[in-house]
């Protein structure tokens, strides 16, 4: 009756993540991503401890952590006066089987997912594959997409949107995207530099008002992720050209730099009015969007496709009620709007603004400080990424 099950728009991590829980569960799948392959800006690169069971069940988590690397250590480090505030993950010890967080950046976990997904009979990836628009009636959706044999019309019973911030399959529906985006910008680099001959932690969050930033090693070669912001004002096409000043008050290592790549973005604090209208669901930036300080977009967006996948396979496979589609767009609404946009937030706040000072600053320093020192709160701070995750409506 319809060429697939679901299709899937959009061939990120979350895209590929939900595809290939669904294809995995005997679910008949596309996914359609206009670019010619997956794209690999810099964007996330840490896999919180808490997605990793996720990996595990769809079969990837070893891969990705034998391409990447574990970590369990963090940094935080108050620039202008030099204060040094660390902590670990082995707390989590006996309450996770994978008390540590995986660094590889998310290009690379999409292209794992992809490679399991060609493998499957029942999956299909159309690169260099736009969706036009999309039509729905109670039946089935029809997404009109235009490829290299031109345009094409796909039948399906479920559409999942998974095609990042500016998502046409979230405009189509006529879905409002509600929030606000930053004065400033933000500028994601891929670095060869020491840091380790400074100190710096595999994960380090520098705290200043002006040359706050995010610093994470990502390969087992010396690259290293650095992130920092800018005036939003600055003509972005000249970034590059302001990029040696501003390393010269990020970059503490010896021996000097080499960048590999960087790209400029906006930040955004964003949710759609619905993650769900009718046979289409919304899954990822999608979704949801919010600056990257913590790493808890990517994180979320794991968490929606998990949800995700087993409802849509229940109703496809086994007759399951529509319905419970509601369940995962009501919840993972929720979790976005209560608790990774403020976090994301108050992150942001303290890494890149240093919390204007005083006070509030070292309100701030005071509960990384009590992380540090004691276990009991170390482990109460740590689990902040846990109550992220929501349970498929099938398997509550």
């Amino acid at each position: 009756m319809y060429d697939y099950d679901v299709i899937i728009v959009g061939g990120g991590p979350t895209g590929f993540v939900t595809a290939l829980g669904l294809a995995q569960a005997g679910v008949k799948v596309c996914v359609v991503e206009q670019e010619e392959a997956i794209i690999d800006s810099p964007r996330a690169a840490v896999y919180h401890w808490s997605v990793l069971d996720g990996l595990e069940r769809l079969g990837i988590r070893e891969e990705a952590e034998r391409i990447g690397f574990p970590k369990q250590d963090y940094l935080w480090l108050v620039k202008k006066t030099g204060e040094e505030i660390h902590y670990d993950l082995s707390v989590l010890e006996g309450h996770t089987a994978f008390p540590y967080n995986i660094h590889l950046g998310q290009d690379r976990l999409a292209a794992i997912a992809r490679d399991r997904l060609e493998a499957l009979p029942n999956a299909e990836i159309r690169f260099g594959t736009g969706m036009i628009t999309l039509a729905q009636d109670a039946d089935g959706v029809r997404v009109a997409v235009e490829g290299p044999e031109g345009v094409e019309y796909l039948s399906c019973s479920y559409v999942v949107g998974a095609d990042g911030a500016a998502s046409l399959v979230r405009k189509v529906l006529n879905l409002g995207f509600e929030g606000m985006t930053w004065p400033e910008r933000f500028v994601a680099t891929n670095v060869h530099h020491d840091f380790e001959s400074a100190n710096y932690g595999l994960t380090t969050m520098v705290i200043d008002e002006e040359w706050g930033a995010v610093i994470v090693k990502i390969d087992g070669a010396g690259l290293w992720r650095c992130t920092y912001m800018e005036d939003a004002a600055l003509p972005e096409r000249d970034y590059l050209q302001r990029l040696p000043a501003a390393y010269q008050h990020l970059l503490p290592g010896t021996g000097g730099y080499r960048l590999e790549r960087a790209a400029p973005y906006k930040m955004h604090q964003r949710a759609a009015d619905s993650f769900r209208k009718g046979r289409v669901v919304l899954a990822g930036d999608a979704a949801h969007v919010t600056n990257p300080t913590g790493g808890y977009g990517l994180t979320t967006g794991l968490f929606d496709a998990y949800a995700l996948w087993p409802t849509l396979a229940a109703i496809v496979l086994d007759g399951a009620d529509p319905a419970l589609l509601d369940i995962y767009a009501e919840d993972r609404r929720r979790v976005f709007l209560e608790r990774t946009s403020p976090k994301a937030v108050a992150n942001k706040q303290l890494v890149f603004h240093a919390c204007g000072g005083g006070a509030a600053l070292e309100a701030a320093l005071g509960g990384l400080r009590a992380m540090s020192s004691d276990a009991d709160a170390r482990l109460n701070g740590l689990w902040f990424v846990k109550t992220l995750e929501t349970p498929s409506p099938v398997e509550a």
